[in-house]
This record gives structure tokens, sequence and C-alpha cells, in this order.
């Protein structure tokens, strides 16, 4: 797909930025038709460090997933706001929005978007007020996309 004259990025495109970036400094796998990338997060200084895992297929949107520590163990009994579940995600867009495209580099969006979510984060498990903003999807879309994910993820 073409925006505004610009070819969407390849996963190997992808993959090239995110090795490249200091921010996202980690390892990944490259295949035929996506990625797998790994790195570490800290939204401050005085937080916690974050395993994460990037996951991209061309023609879809990015995945990223807290590796560790395990999110549902820090919240405790409470639901955690802004993830899509089975698998356990950030919500970092809205569906359907377009607030990304394949000619974004996830390295830019996802990347930072995924700490700015662990800063909210850890903010909510202190306060129980998540002060992040955002819409999150009604719940029955969040089965179609869920459903969607899952596939893609085997």
């Amino acid at each position: 797909m073409f925006i505004r004259g610009r070819p969407d990025l390849t996963p190997a495109q992808q993959y090239m930025f995110l090795r490249a970036n200091p921010i996202c400094a980690g390892t990944g796998r490259l295949h035929a038709t996506g990625l797998i990338w790994d790195y570490r997060d800290r939204p401050t200084p005085l937080s916690r460090e974050y395993s994460m895992r990037v996951t991209f297929r061309r023609g879809e949107t990015p995945d990223v997933f807290v590796m560790t520590p395990d999110l549902l163990e820090l919240a405790g009994d409470r639901p955690l706001p802004h993830v899509y579940r089975d698998p356990l995600r950030l919500c970092l867009t809205l569906p359907g929005t377009r607030e990304w495209t394949a000619t974004m580099r996830i390295d830019q969006t996802f990347v930072p978007w995924a700490t700015t979510w662990l800063y909210y984060c850890e903010e909510w498990l202190v306060s129980d007020n998540w002060k992040g903003g955002g819409e999150h999807p009604d719940e029955n879309n969040i089965e179609q996309y869920n459903r969607f994910v899952r596939r893609a993820v085997r």
C-alpha cells in the first residue's frame, strides 16, 4: 500500500531500523513475512527494567508484549488497563484509526509508545488511576481483534 507516494516499509527495513536505533538495542529474528524484536526498556531511571518483544507481520499492525516482569502479577487482583488479552499485549493504537501505517518506522512509533505506556502503567500501579489517556475498543471489537492476533501469533 502507498500513502502519499511512500511505499510500505518491509519487515527487513523495519528490522534494520530496529537494529540501528539505540533506544531499542536488542536482538531479533527476521523471517519471510515478518520479524520478532526483543529489547529491554526502562521508562525512567527509577523504574524497573522490562523485557519487551515486538512482533510484526507484513500488512499488519505491530504487537508489543512485556515478557518480564509479569504485568498480571504486578497488577494483583486489578484488571490491567489498555491491554489486549489472549495473548496479553499492550494497547498502543486504536484499531481502524490509521494512527499507524506501514510507512512508519516501528522504532520511532511503537517503541517510544510502549515506553510511554510503561510509564503510565507504573503510575497506575501506585495510584490506581490510568492517566495515559487513550480509548480502548468496545468488547465486541476486542474479541474479533483477539482472534485475528491469535491466528497471526501461531
